[in-house]
């Protein structure tokens, strides 16, 4: 079985010590590889989806969680606040007051909505010690965020277009979602009580759910504080299952940071993730692919391999050109063992270009594909095109 706390260890992708504590755990180069790959490609992809990028701090005012409500309904799953000349601070345990604040930095027209805002921001879980494992349950979370400010009559459109985005990026990535949910209120005051507020966004979810064809299972309880989620359910190998990617909508906090555009109306608030929290996506990329990542997400994409000590000029050249083409690339050179122990030793890496003395004359190698199969003296520049995720 793919267990992501054995194999990101044996992969050098992340780990853990006592002295930065539970919970918390950090990447080595080759998670940081993989992180930022995804990183870019979740940019770009919303980029190209009409989103503006944000950064904001990780620390707020007590004040602003309890405007926004999560004080109330939330502060179990806070951590305590920190004095400071007086006023308290909070480390945030969600993105979305601060992107409301975004909004409402100015006045904004109907002319330009929807207004879509994303960031990659940390946001911080009190977690109770018994519940912490690997990078899928942590207390430091960077989340893949953003927020659509829209009006009314576009709020279920803009929900589908968060879907068409999620579902782009879990094919690119090579994700299976094991099922939807609509994730609904439940009983108690952990949830704010407004009927007709919760049925309101209850509404624009299932008609999206159910336009697009979509089997989904309802649950009560497991809705936000503030509104109802689409939640997309991951499994792992033992068929444990985990929330990655969500859409909510939220008519509660547009209206307690007072969010309006010109003419007095209040937009809607869509709140979606596109591979939610980073560390329990590389958790989960690591099972899937099994530490062979796709080549665009690959720690190390290509790995040169002089036949001998007389071809090591030539690697280096080509390393350089490798680097230089903005391919992830590493030299193994012949000092560390026979060819076939240097291939076994990177089997993960997509390409493994061998240099012996005909690719040397020629400042060429021959490429082999980590399957074993042989493709031949293939040019730099197309192993770096082809190293690029698809759009």
């Amino acid at each position: 079985m793919n267990d992501h706390r054995r194999l990101g260890r044996e992969l050098g992708i992340f780990d853990t010590d006592p002295l930065i504590g539970s919970g918390l755990p950090y990447l080595l180069p080759a998670g940081a590889a993989v992180r930022k790959a995804v990183e870019d490609y979740v940019h770009e992809l919303e980029r190209r989806s009409g989103y503006q990028h944000v950064n904001s701090p990780v620390l707020g005012k007590r004040e602003l969680y309890e405007r926004s409500g999560h004080w109330a309904h939330y502060s179990e799953d806070m951590f305590p606040p920190m004095t400071v000349g007086g006023e308290e601070f909070v480390l945030r345990p969600s993105l979305c007051p601060h992107h409301a604040l975004v909004y409402r930095a100015r006045q904004r027209s109907h002319r330009e909505l929807p207004l879509r805002i994303a960031e990659l921001g940390g946001q911080y879980r009190s977690e109770l010690s018994g519940v912490l494992g690997g990078l899928t349950r942590v207390r430091s979370i960077q989340l893949n965020d953003g927020h659509v400010f829209c009006p009314p009559e576009s709020a279920a459109a803009e929900v589908s277009a968060a879907l068409d985005l999620i579902e782009a990026a879990h094919a690119q990535l090579g994700i299976e979602a094991a099922r939807y949910r609509l994730s609904l209120r439940g009983d108690g005051d952990k949830f704010v009580d407004d009927p007709r507020m919760w049925e309101r966004s209850e509404s624009i979810l299932r008609e999206v759910l159910q336009e697009r064809g979509r089997a989904y299972d309802e649950e009560r309880g497991e809705g936000a504080f503030y509104g109802p989620k689409i939640d997309i359910q991951i499994a792992d190998p033992a068929g444990r299952e985990a929330t990655l990617s969500t859409v909510q909508v939220d008519l509660y906090q547009p209206a307690r940071f007072e969010l309006s555009y010109v003419g007095g109306h209040r937009p809607v608030m869509v709140h979606r993730s596109v591979v939610g929290g980073l560390e329990r996506l590389m958790a989960h990329l690591i099972e899937v692919h099994g530490g062979a990542f796709p080549a665009w997400m690959a720690p190390v994409q290509a790995v040169v391999l002089p036949l001998s000590d007389a071809e090591l000029p030539a690697a280096e050249s080509l390393l350089r050109r490798c680097l230089a083409a903005g391919l992830r690339a590493e030299l193994a050179p012949a000092d560390r063992g026979s060819l076939g122990a240097r291939i076994r030793a990177h089997r993960l890496v997509p390409y493994q270009l061998v240099v012996g003395p005909r690719e040397a004359a020629g400042g060429r190698a021959s490429v082999r594909l980590r399957d074993g199969s042989q493709a031949g003296e293939v040019p730099i520049e197309r192993l770096a095109a082809d190293s690029r995720p698809l759009f």
